[in-house]
């Protein structure tokens, strides 16, 4: 009964955000925050993306161009954003064309993708609620929390890394997991930040590592069709 119940919230939400729409591990990445100094941004998060080198944050917001409603909460709610690089994308997008190509299909692009597969991804990087990664401190597990519009629950955990020989003596990550609905973490999908706690006037952005596949496993299963 409560698997129901989730899956007539989450089609809930969908609805509604559809309705809208319709209205309207360490990488070559230049984000590493190895001091784990709180950076400060002044204006929205939907602003601190467009303000970021030609190159980084290119493909997120062409998804985002696509979801009005995403934009204006981005610009205005209380959030915490996981940003995903271009690479994130440029790969996931890599094996869903190989694929495609291979049964003879023509290829899919962020800006042909199917709306409802792509929306449903997307959302689940964007955090209800402006957190910094001391607010994750207090569980040794992780907590779920739930993602803008369709509600969907990600695991946030923080992890302290070791330096100068003192365990958990460095910098902050976050480890950013999609449950997939199971309460054994061999079952979910994980990846981690190259930085975070990076404050703008109304959320926390921090930057996934490029090592990730935007979609966590479900780019080419939603958008293969």
């Amino acid at each position: 009964m409560r698997n129901n119940l989730y899956k007539y919230s989450l089609l809930c939400g969908l609805g509604v955000f559809f309705l809208n729409l319709s209205a309207c591990k360490k990488s070559d990445s230049p984000y590493h925050d190895y001091e784990n100094t709180v950076q400060t941004f002044d204006g929205s998060a939907y602003d601190y993306l467009k303000a970021q080198p030609k190159g980084t944050f290119d493909s997120l917001l062409l998804v985002l161009e696509r979801y009005p409603t995403l934009i204006d909460s981005l610009k205005t709610q209380e959030l915490t954003l996981f940003a995903p690089v271009n690479k994130s994308f440029e790969t996931a997008e890599k094996y869903l064309n190989q694929k495609r190509v291979a049964e003879g299909h023509s290829l899919i692009n962020l800006s042909n993708a199917d709306p409802i597969g792509l929306g449903i991804m997307i959302c689940k990087y964007v955090i209800r609620g402006n957190r910094t990664s001391d607010a994750y401190l207090s569980s040794v597990d992780g907590t779920l929390q739930n993602s803008i519009l369709i509600g969907y629950p990600m695991q946030i955990k923080n992890v302290k890394l070791s330096s100068s020989g003192y365990q958990s003596g460095g910098p902050t990550r976050l480890n950013f997991s999609d449950p997939k609905g199971s309460f054994f973490t061999k079952d979910w999908i994980t990846t981690t930040t190259d930085a975070v706690n990076i404050k703008t006037t109304n959320a926390t952005v921090n930057i996934i590592t490029s090592q990730h596949n935007f979609g966590f496993d479900e780019f080419t299963k939603r958008l293969d069709k």
